[in-house]
């Protein structure tokens, strides 16, 4: 080993007394700028001259090892600059790609989501009714109804499906069916009670085999049913396929109308047109006395629309027979198409045919 690379412990106990000594005066830490990175990774190898790390190489290099030890610091941040650069590069060549291209689902003509930012809102009853409420305006038409809430799929027991879908020779998924409405949930694929306990990746993926791994054959309308919200499920059904219109659904409650307009306002971000709003619960009549009562609030969704300058499509009011019919599986525009409320449904699917583009030839 070279004498000047040999440790004299001596000497190193004499320059660290003389080292305290001088920053023990006034200001001698800001004069010799202690506070730079460099100067404190000096100090740390001088502390250590032949111990490992990457300090002590430094200074067992030569006799200006110490120069060494000081601009490694900014060799590092040379080093991190360009690997920032490199990441900027590529985010920029990411983002010039612009978002997914849409490819239509076979066989589907036309997509319309129903969808909400607060949960508990009747989006699904709705949903349902409204898909069956395509249909009974025109039997020449094929509807589908795609239930797209992973974690509380309501499609099964409302549409009264159980099962297993069966698989064509394609290995696609053959939907299941009933009052002429064709069906797909993720609750015809896992138990009734089980949790659906999955990070978003996994929610995503199965919401792109529900869209193409399913034989949806011929259909006019395809109904999509869409989770509470404003994230994964929304942004990944809104870019990866065309969709003619969305639809709001909101009661009068201030509170869901919050979430109701980012709602509206995600599905314009992403180029989504939204053909209007429903206001669900809007009223509820006494069975006896006839008296009605506005339990959510009067005129809220209405107000909202004003704001955005969108439609209401239709009000829906409170009433047991939507919930008791729903939760039989017996819908109330199959089981009493003549009531006020199959009314409000079948006018709601009206009017959102009447705003949907022409479908593609």
């Amino acid at each position: 080993m070279p004498s000047w690379e040999r440790p004299d412990p001596a000497w190193w106990a004499g320059r660290g007394a003389a080292r305290r000594r001088h920053l023990s005066a006034p200001g001698a830490g800001e004069a010799a700028g202690m506070g730079s990175p460099a100067w404190c990774w000096a100090l740390r190898a001088a502390r250590f001259p032949v111990g490992g790390g990457r300090a002590g190489r430094a200074l067992r290099s030569g006799p200006s090892g110490g120069f060494a030890a000081c601009a490694a610091p900014f060799a590092d941040s040379a080093s991190s600059s360009s690997r920032d650069e490199a990441l900027r590069d590529k985010r920029a060549r990411i983002l010039s790609r612009g978002l997914p291209k849409q490819k239509p689902i076979a066989g589907v003509k036309q997509v319309v989501v129903l969808a909400s930012g607060k949960g508990g809102v009747g989006k699904s009853t709705t949903a349902v009714n409204v898909a069956l409420a395509l249909a009974a305006n025109d039997s020449t038409k094929e509807v589908g109804l795609l239930d797209a809430d992973i974690y509380g799929p309501s499609i099964p027991k409302m549409m009264n499906l159980k099962g297993n879908p069966e698989l064509t020779p394609k290995n696609l998924m053959r939907p299941l069916k009933n009052y002429g409405i064709t069906c797909m949930s993720m609750g015809f694929l896992i138990e009734e009670t089980a949790p659906v306990v999955w990070r978003g990746l996994m929610v995503m993926s199965a919401v792109e085999k529900l869209l193409r791994q399913v034989d949806w054959g011929q259909l006019d309308y395809l109904v999509i049913d869409m989770p509470p919200g404003t994230g994964d499920v929304q942004l990944s059904v809104s870019q990866n396929i065309p969709i003619a219109g969305a639809v709001i659904i909101s009661t009068p409650q201030d509170v869901a109308l919050l979430d109701a307009r980012k709602g509206a306002e995600m599905f314009r971000k992403v180029h989504v047109p939204v053909l209007g709003l429903v206001q669900n619960m809007s009223v509820f009549q006494c069975p006896k006395c006839k008296h009605e009562t506005h339990i959510f609030g009067a005129d809220g969704v209405r107000d909202l629309a004003k704001t955005l300058g969108l439609d209401i499509l239709g009000d829906i009011p409170l009433h047991v027979n939507i919930r008791e019919t729903c939760d039989s599986g017996q819908p109330v525009v199959i089981s009493q198409p003549q009531s006020d409320a199959a009314k409000a449904y079948l006018k709601i699917a009206m009017e959102i045919v009447r705003r949907l583009p022409s479908p593609p030839v």
